[in-house]
């Protein structure tokens, strides 16, 4: 790694599942020390700290009196926070600019934390790493659709809908010639 930039549980939740990843960690970090409270897929934040972390501080600010996950992942996707640490990612050689994804030294970066054994499992895992319970509830409703993934489901729909406006008239169910069969 360029730099020897030692990296926080964030940068590697980035690593294993991007965007998503590091909003549910950072979620079930401040939950898990009871800076929010995560019910019925509403958060609400229930103690005053300041946390050191950026990311941490914006999702703190998102939700003051209570939003749903849902409603603070979208708030949050693309925020400048969230954007500063891809660039720092991307700086350091762990992350490609576009598709900003890992690079062969950011997946081996991530093998190497996730063998040490030091990083929380939903880091790695995500939700699927936590108990059943209303956090993982909470954060498993909460799931959008990945950005390339609505794009695409968009462009087949539409393609679809094309493709029955140019049939040009009607469709028939059956085989018979429409007539009404007289006597």
């Amino acid at each position: 790694m360029s730099g020897g930039a030692a990296l926080d549980p964030y940068d590697h939740a980035y690593l294993a599942g991007g965007e998503q990843r590091v909003m549910e960690s950072v979620i079930i970090a401040l939950v898990e020390r009871g800076t929010l409270s995560l019910r019925a897929a509403r958060l609400r934040v229930v103690d005053a700290e300041h946390p050191p972390h950026p990311v941490e501080r914006a999702v703190i600010a998102a939700c003051p009196r209570g939003k749903r996950v849902e409603e603070v992942f979208a708030d949050l996707r693309h925020c400048e926070e969230l954007d500063a640490l891809v660039r720092r990612l991307v700086r350091l050689g762990l992350v490609r600019n576009l598709p900003r994804r890992p690079t062969r030294t950011g997946r081996r970066q991530l093998a190497a934390a996730a063998s040490e054994g030091t990083l929380p499992a939903y880091v790695l895992e995500g939700t699927s790493a936590l108990a059943p319970g209303p956090v993982r509830a909470g954060l498993h409703g909460a799931h959008t659709l990945p950005d390339g993934l609505g794009r695409t489901l968009r462009r087949m729909g539409k393609a679809l809908e094309d493709d029955s406006d140019t049939t040009g008239g009607g469709h028939s169910c059956g085989g018979g010639d429409g007539g009404g069969g007289g006597d």
